[in-house]
């Protein structure tokens, strides 16, 4: 997949760029089942129309540019994630305009003759809710009118579940409660965290259930604290496992805050520190909790252990 970093002002690149393109637009943060049906339904254009098919997302989040939230925002996809998953559905160019103070005051014309006509694109597809161009005055309907018969316009309607539109607040919502199954099936696939396994305390290898410690790629999003049924991409194998994700207050001074991950993987036995692994998100178990000593933290860990195993076996 050709990756094409984008700005305003910029210079097109045209030896990089050929056209012409169906073109699906959108943040897309998260690739979930929303956005596969905008993508998808630029990609069935893209066959009929003989085009190459394109995504345009764009980096950092508006909302951290335009200063809409005072939370911390985070990504349900960092970046190269996110590239990875449009990759695999078979996008051949993704364009990635970085979203500036410069980019948010352009009108919707100047975006469009900038980011859509100088780009070749011939058609356009995007959800209902989709606004472009200074204060958000573009949306679908100026999209189409500004078209002038250059370029075609697709408007694709909410996807829901049997409750609301399928989105990426709600998945946001569902990591920040450890509801790993809505995410899953939100997303229309397991959560994953892409990170390196690093040196920790080694205390797991001390008690019977050695751990990996994972170091999250920067930009992840860390789910709830607790107790989750997890699998590991290591090394081209994917093994079941229990992960922790806490404080570990049961052997920790209550005033370090220190997050880690730690997965205790089954039937596993290998040096593996400095792999690069992706962890994917099943099952929440149960929340973090102090124990009164080691005996009683190993016999939840065992039940944690059978809980995994008779989930992942179902």
């Amino acid at each position: 997949m050709n990756i094409v970093h984008l700005s305003y002002p910029h210079h097109t690149n045209d030896s990089v760029i050929s056209g012409p393109f169906s073109l699906a637009i959108g943040f897309f943060d998260g690739v979930h089942l929303g956005h596969r049906e905008v993508i998808g339904h630029a990609k069935q254009i893209a066959s009929e129309a003989g085009l190459k098919l394109a995504v345009m997302t764009f980096d950092p989040h508006p909302s951290i540019v335009l200063g809409k939230r005072n939370e911390k925002v985070f990504y349900i996809t960092p970046l190269d994630q996110k590239m990875e998953l449009l990759e695999s559905m078979g996008v051949d160019t993704t364009f990635v305009v970085r979203f500036t103070s410069d980019f948010a005051q352009l009108t919707p014309e100047k975006f469009v003759e900038t980011f859509i006509r100088q780009l070749h694109v011939k058609h356009v597809t995007a959800g209902f809710d989709f606004t472009f161009g200074a204060f958000g005055k573009g949306n679908m309907n100026v999209m189409r009118q500004l078209a002038n018969d250059d370029f075609n316009v697709s408007v694709v309607e909410k996807k829901s579940d049997e409750y609301e539109k399928i989105s990426s607040t709600r998945i946001r919502q569902a990591l920040t409660e450890g509801d790993m199954e809505k995410v899953h099936e939100l997303l229309g696939r397991p959560f994953q965290i892409p990170g390196v396994v690093v040196h920790g305390d080694k205390r797991g290898r001390t008690i019977g259930f050695p751990t990996a410690n994972i170091q999250a790629k920067e930009g992840s999003y860390i789910p709830a604290t607790g107790v989750y049924a997890v699998r590991m991409l290591i090394q081209d194998e994917w093994v079941d496992g229990v992960c922790n994700v806490g404080y570990k207050p049961t052997f920790k001074n209550p005033d370090e805050k220190t997050l880690t991950i730690e997965v205790h993987l089954f039937n596993f036995d290998k040096n593996i520190y400095g792999e690069e692994v992706s962890v994917d998100w099943y099952h929440h178990i149960r929340d973090e909790r102090k124990f009164d000593g080691i005996d009683s933290l190993k016999q939840q860990i065992e039940k944690d252990k059978q809980t995994a195993i008779a989930f992942f076996q179902e």
